[in-house]
Protein backbone atom coordinates (compact mmCIF):
# COMPACT_ATOMS: atom_id res chain seq x y z
CA UNK A 1 0.00 0.00 0.00
CA UNK A 2 1.51 3.31 -1.00
CA UNK A 3 1.82 6.27 1.32
CA UNK A 4 0.35 9.59 0.18
CA UNK A 5 3.00 11.81 -1.37
CA UNK A 6 1.39 14.79 0.27
CA UNK A 7 1.52 13.16 3.68
CA UNK A 8 5.11 11.97 3.39
CA UNK A 9 7.22 14.36 5.46
CA UNK A 10 10.13 16.11 3.83
CA UNK A 11 13.27 14.06 4.28
CA UNK A 12 11.46 10.82 5.05
CA UNK A 13 12.83 7.76 3.31
CA UNK A 14 10.62 6.74 0.40
CA UNK A 15 8.86 3.39 0.60
CA UNK A 16 10.89 0.96 -1.41
CA UNK A 17 9.28 -1.61 -3.65
CA UNK A 18 8.18 -4.54 -1.55
CA UNK A 19 8.36 -2.61 1.70
CA UNK A 20 4.92 -3.79 2.79
CA UNK A 21 5.37 -7.00 4.70
CA UNK A 22 3.37 -10.17 4.24
CA UNK A 23 1.76 -9.69 7.65
CA UNK A 24 -0.95 -7.56 6.03
CA UNK A 25 -1.84 -4.05 4.93
CA UNK A 26 -0.17 -1.11 6.58
CA UNK A 27 2.65 -3.11 8.21
CA UNK A 28 5.77 -1.25 7.18
CA UNK A 29 9.49 -1.93 7.13
CA UNK A 30 11.80 0.19 9.26
CA UNK A 31 12.59 2.33 6.17
CA UNK A 32 8.97 3.13 5.39
CA UNK A 33 7.65 6.64 5.88
CA UNK A 34 5.18 7.04 8.72
CA UNK A 35 4.81 8.50 12.20
CA UNK A 36 7.28 6.89 14.57
CA UNK A 37 6.68 5.87 18.16
CA UNK A 38 2.89 5.43 17.99
CA UNK A 39 2.06 3.11 20.89
CA UNK A 40 -1.58 2.36 20.08
CA UNK A 41 -2.39 -1.25 19.27
CA UNK A 42 -4.58 -0.03 16.43
CA UNK A 43 -4.13 3.22 14.51
CA UNK A 44 -5.08 4.69 11.17
CA UNK A 45 -4.79 7.94 9.21
CA UNK A 46 -7.16 8.92 6.43
CA UNK A 47 -6.98 11.93 4.15
CA UNK A 48 -10.58 13.08 4.54
CA UNK A 49 -10.26 15.52 1.65
CA UNK A 50 -9.21 12.95 -0.96
CA UNK A 51 -10.25 9.71 0.74
CA UNK A 52 -6.69 8.40 0.44
CA UNK A 53 -5.50 5.94 3.09
CA UNK A 54 -2.30 7.38 4.48
CA UNK A 55 -0.93 5.08 7.16
CA UNK A 56 -1.97 2.45 9.65
CA UNK A 57 -0.91 0.07 12.37
CA UNK A 58 -2.94 -3.03 13.23
CA UNK A 59 -5.58 -1.38 11.07
CA UNK A 60 -7.81 -4.38 10.42
CA UNK A 61 -7.70 -6.10 13.80
CA UNK A 62 -11.13 -6.10 15.45
CA UNK A 63 -11.09 -4.31 18.79
CA UNK A 64 -13.61 -2.87 21.20
CA UNK A 65 -13.91 0.89 20.70
CA UNK A 66 -15.77 1.98 23.85
CA UNK A 67 -17.58 5.34 23.61
CA UNK A 68 -16.28 6.15 20.14
CA UNK A 69 -19.33 4.02 19.34
CA UNK A 70 -21.32 7.20 19.95
CA UNK A 71 -20.00 8.68 16.71
CA UNK A 72 -22.15 6.13 14.89
CA UNK A 73 -25.08 6.87 17.20
CA UNK A 74 -24.78 10.54 16.23
CA UNK A 75 -24.53 9.63 12.55
CA UNK A 76 -27.74 7.61 12.73
CA UNK A 77 -29.59 10.41 14.50
CA UNK A 78 -28.65 13.17 12.05
CA UNK A 79 -29.28 11.01 8.97
CA UNK A 80 -32.64 9.65 10.16
CA UNK A 81 -34.67 12.61 8.99
CA UNK A 82 -35.96 13.47 12.46
CA UNK A 83 -36.42 17.06 13.57
CA UNK A 84 -33.39 17.77 15.75
CA UNK A 85 -35.33 20.49 17.53
CA UNK A 86 -37.99 18.02 18.67
CA UNK A 87 -38.03 17.84 22.45
CA UNK A 88 -38.16 14.63 24.42
CA UNK A 89 -38.73 14.00 28.10
CA UNK A 90 -35.93 12.46 30.14
CA UNK A 91 -37.03 9.11 31.57
CA UNK A 92 -35.90 7.59 34.84
CA UNK A 93 -34.81 4.57 32.79
CA UNK A 94 -31.95 6.59 31.32
CA UNK A 95 -30.55 7.43 34.74
CA UNK A 96 -31.10 3.88 35.98
CA UNK A 97 -29.17 2.57 32.98
CA UNK A 98 -26.12 4.69 33.82
CA UNK A 99 -26.27 3.61 37.45
CA UNK A 100 -26.53 -0.07 36.51
CA UNK A 101 -23.67 -0.10 34.02
CA UNK A 102 -21.44 2.60 35.49
CA UNK A 103 -21.38 4.62 32.31
CA UNK A 104 -20.30 8.21 31.84
CA UNK A 105 -23.21 10.59 32.20
CA UNK A 106 -24.64 13.92 31.11
CA UNK A 107 -26.49 13.85 34.46
CA UNK A 108 -29.88 14.18 32.79
CA UNK A 109 -32.64 14.85 35.30
CA UNK A 110 -35.87 12.87 35.11
CA UNK A 111 -38.72 14.91 33.69
CA UNK A 112 -36.57 17.54 31.97
CA UNK A 113 -37.36 18.21 28.32
CA UNK A 114 -34.45 18.61 25.91
CA UNK A 115 -34.22 18.67 22.14
CA UNK A 116 -32.49 15.95 20.15
CA UNK A 117 -29.91 18.57 19.17
CA UNK A 118 -29.19 19.29 22.84
CA UNK A 119 -28.94 15.56 23.53
CA UNK A 120 -26.28 15.29 20.81
CA UNK A 121 -24.18 17.69 22.89
CA UNK A 122 -24.92 15.62 26.00
CA UNK A 123 -23.79 12.46 24.24
CA UNK A 124 -20.68 13.72 22.42
CA UNK A 125 -19.20 16.18 24.94
CA UNK A 126 -19.43 14.52 28.40
CA UNK A 127 -19.96 11.16 26.66
CA UNK A 128 -23.34 10.78 28.31
CA UNK A 129 -24.66 7.24 28.09
CA UNK A 130 -27.97 8.57 29.40
CA UNK A 131 -28.11 11.04 26.49
CA UNK A 132 -27.26 8.22 24.06
CA UNK A 133 -30.10 6.14 25.50
CA UNK A 134 -32.50 9.08 25.17
CA UNK A 135 -31.55 9.51 21.51
CA UNK A 136 -31.89 5.79 20.78
CA UNK A 137 -35.30 5.76 22.44
CA UNK A 138 -36.41 8.81 20.46
CA UNK A 139 -35.19 7.70 17.03
CA UNK A 140 -35.69 3.92 17.23
CA UNK A 141 -39.00 2.26 16.36
CA UNK A 142 -40.95 -0.12 18.58
CA UNK A 143 -43.53 -0.50 21.28
CA UNK A 144 -41.19 -0.22 24.26
CA UNK A 145 -38.00 1.55 25.29
CA UNK A 146 -36.06 -1.71 24.92
CA UNK A 147 -37.51 -2.39 21.47
CA UNK A 148 -36.72 1.12 20.28
CA UNK A 149 -33.13 0.89 21.56
CA UNK A 150 -32.71 -2.46 19.77
CA UNK A 151 -34.08 -0.98 16.55
CA UNK A 152 -31.68 1.95 16.86
CA UNK A 153 -28.73 -0.43 17.22
CA UNK A 154 -29.95 -2.27 14.11
CA UNK A 155 -29.90 1.08 12.29
CA UNK A 156 -26.29 1.57 13.45
CA UNK A 157 -25.30 -1.78 11.96
CA UNK A 158 -27.14 -1.01 8.73
CA UNK A 159 -25.31 2.30 8.49
CA UNK A 160 -21.98 0.54 9.06
CA UNK A 161 -22.77 -1.81 6.17
CA UNK A 162 -23.58 1.10 3.87
CA UNK A 163 -20.32 2.83 4.80
CA UNK A 164 -18.31 -0.29 3.98
CA UNK A 165 -17.28 -0.89 7.59
CA UNK A 166 -16.76 -4.59 6.92
CA UNK A 167 -15.22 -5.49 10.29
CA UNK A 168 -17.61 -3.57 12.51
CA UNK A 169 -20.50 -4.76 14.67
CA UNK A 170 -22.55 -2.86 17.23
CA UNK A 171 -24.47 -4.38 20.13
CA UNK A 172 -24.96 -1.08 21.96
CA UNK A 173 -25.79 2.56 21.30
CA UNK A 174 -23.01 3.85 23.57
CA UNK A 175 -20.13 1.37 23.65
CA UNK A 176 -21.17 -0.55 26.77
CA UNK A 177 -21.18 -4.02 25.26
CA UNK A 178 -23.73 -6.44 26.70
CA UNK A 179 -22.87 -9.45 24.50
CA UNK A 180 -19.22 -8.88 23.62
CA UNK A 181 -20.15 -8.02 20.03
CA UNK A 182 -19.30 -4.34 19.93
CA UNK A 183 -16.14 -4.03 17.90
CA UNK A 184 -14.55 -2.29 14.96
CA UNK A 185 -11.15 -1.61 13.44
CA UNK A 186 -9.04 1.50 13.15
CA UNK A 187 -9.63 1.57 9.41
CA UNK A 188 -13.42 1.24 9.78
CA UNK A 189 -13.61 3.92 12.45
CA UNK A 190 -11.69 6.30 10.18
CA UNK A 191 -14.37 5.78 7.53
CA UNK A 192 -16.97 6.63 10.15
CA UNK A 193 -15.05 9.71 11.25
CA UNK A 194 -14.85 10.98 7.67
CA UNK A 195 -18.58 10.41 7.24
CA UNK A 196 -19.41 12.17 10.51
CA UNK A 197 -17.43 15.26 9.47
CA UNK A 198 -19.73 15.56 6.47
CA UNK A 199 -22.57 16.47 8.86
CA UNK A 200 -22.58 20.13 9.82
CA UNK A 201 -24.60 19.20 12.91
CA UNK A 202 -22.08 16.64 14.17
CA UNK A 203 -19.14 18.85 13.23
CA UNK A 204 -20.55 21.80 15.21
CA UNK A 205 -21.12 19.67 18.30
CA UNK A 206 -17.88 17.68 18.16
CA UNK A 207 -15.64 20.78 17.87
CA UNK A 208 -17.18 22.45 20.95
CA UNK A 209 -14.95 22.40 24.02
CA UNK A 210 -17.95 23.15 26.25
CA UNK A 211 -21.61 24.12 26.09
CA UNK A 212 -24.49 25.33 28.20
CA UNK A 213 -27.90 23.91 27.30
CA UNK A 214 -31.16 24.92 28.94
CA UNK A 215 -34.09 22.53 29.46
CA UNK A 216 -37.65 23.81 29.08
CA UNK A 217 -38.02 24.10 32.87
CA UNK A 218 -35.05 26.47 32.99
CA UNK A 219 -32.44 24.00 34.28
CA UNK A 220 -29.06 24.70 32.69
CA UNK A 221 -26.72 21.85 31.82
CA UNK A 222 -23.02 22.63 31.50
CA UNK A 223 -21.04 20.03 29.61
CA UNK A 224 -17.32 19.84 28.82
CA UNK A 225 -15.80 17.92 25.94
CA UNK A 226 -13.77 14.94 27.14
CA UNK A 227 -11.59 15.21 24.02
CA UNK A 228 -8.63 17.13 25.43
CA UNK A 229 -6.95 17.32 22.04
CA UNK A 230 -9.46 20.08 21.28
CA UNK A 231 -7.95 23.43 22.18
CA UNK A 232 -4.53 21.81 22.61
CA UNK A 233 -3.53 21.18 18.99
CA UNK A 234 -4.17 23.84 16.36
CA UNK A 235 -6.74 22.83 13.77
CA UNK A 236 -8.34 19.95 15.68
CA UNK A 237 -12.09 19.80 15.08
CA UNK A 238 -13.17 16.66 16.98
CA UNK A 239 -14.29 13.96 17.22
CA UNK A 240 -14.75 11.57 20.18
CA UNK A 241 -12.97 9.83 23.04
CA UNK A 242 -13.67 6.39 24.44
CA UNK A 243 -12.27 4.35 27.31
CA UNK A 244 -13.10 0.83 28.47
CA UNK A 245 -11.57 -1.95 30.51
CA UNK A 246 -11.03 -4.08 27.39
CA UNK A 247 -10.95 -1.29 24.81
CA UNK A 248 -8.40 0.81 26.64
CA UNK A 249 -8.18 4.53 25.82
CA UNK A 250 -9.45 5.26 22.30
CA UNK A 251 -9.76 8.38 20.19
CA UNK A 252 -11.29 9.31 16.85
CA UNK A 253 -9.83 12.70 15.94
CA UNK A 254 -9.72 15.11 13.04
CA UNK A 255 -7.86 18.25 12.09
CA UNK A 256 -8.15 20.85 9.36
CA UNK A 257 -5.42 23.02 7.86
CA UNK A 258 -5.93 25.32 4.88
CA UNK A 259 -9.13 23.54 3.90
CA UNK A 260 -7.49 20.11 4.09
CA UNK A 261 -8.89 17.52 6.53
CA UNK A 262 -7.26 14.50 8.15
CA UNK A 263 -9.04 11.87 10.23
CA UNK A 264 -7.16 9.67 12.67
CA UNK A 265 -8.09 6.76 14.89
CA UNK A 266 -6.36 5.36 17.95
CA UNK A 267 -7.58 2.14 19.57
CA UNK A 268 -6.17 0.96 22.89
CA UNK A 269 -3.33 3.33 23.72
CA UNK A 270 -2.28 4.55 27.14
CA UNK A 271 -0.69 7.50 25.30
CA UNK A 272 -3.54 8.40 22.97
CA UNK A 273 -2.93 12.16 22.93
CA UNK A 274 0.85 11.95 22.33
CA UNK A 275 0.06 9.32 19.70
CA UNK A 276 -2.43 11.68 18.06
CA UNK A 277 0.16 14.48 18.04
CA UNK A 278 2.71 12.26 16.33
CA UNK A 279 0.16 11.19 13.73
CA UNK A 280 -1.02 14.73 13.05
CA UNK A 281 2.49 16.16 12.89
CA UNK A 282 3.40 13.52 10.31
CA UNK A 283 0.25 13.78 8.24
CA UNK A 284 0.27 17.59 8.23
CA UNK A 285 4.04 17.74 7.58
CA UNK A 286 4.92 19.85 10.59
CA UNK A 287 6.60 19.83 13.95
CA UNK A 288 4.56 21.27 16.82
CA UNK A 289 5.57 22.06 20.40
CA UNK A 290 4.90 19.62 23.19
CA UNK A 291 1.20 19.21 23.91
CA UNK A 292 -0.22 21.23 26.76
CA UNK A 293 -3.50 19.45 27.14
CA UNK A 294 -6.62 21.46 27.89
CA UNK A 295 -7.61 20.84 31.49
CA UNK A 296 -11.08 19.72 32.53
CA UNK A 297 -12.82 21.29 35.54
CA UNK A 298 -13.16 19.30 38.71
CA UNK A 299 -16.21 17.09 38.50
CA UNK A 300 -16.32 17.04 34.71
CA UNK A 301 -16.65 13.64 33.03
CA UNK A 302 -13.47 11.90 31.87
CA UNK A 303 -13.54 9.36 29.08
Amino acid sequence: MRVSKRARRVGAVAVAAGAVLAAGPFVYSAQAAGPSGVKAKGAFLLDASSGEEMWGKGSDTKREMASTTKVMAAAVVVSSGVDLDRRVTVKKAYRDYVSKWGGSTADLQTGDKLSLRQLLYGMLLPSGCDAAYALADAVGKGGSTTARADDFIAKMNAKADRLGMKNTEFDSFDGISKTGHNHSTARDMAKLGKYALGSTNIRKVAKSTSTKQKATNGRTYTWYNTNRLLGSYKGVIGIKTGTGSKAGPCLVFAAERNGHSVVGVILNSADRYPDAKKMLDWSLEQETPKLNLRSLPEGAERD
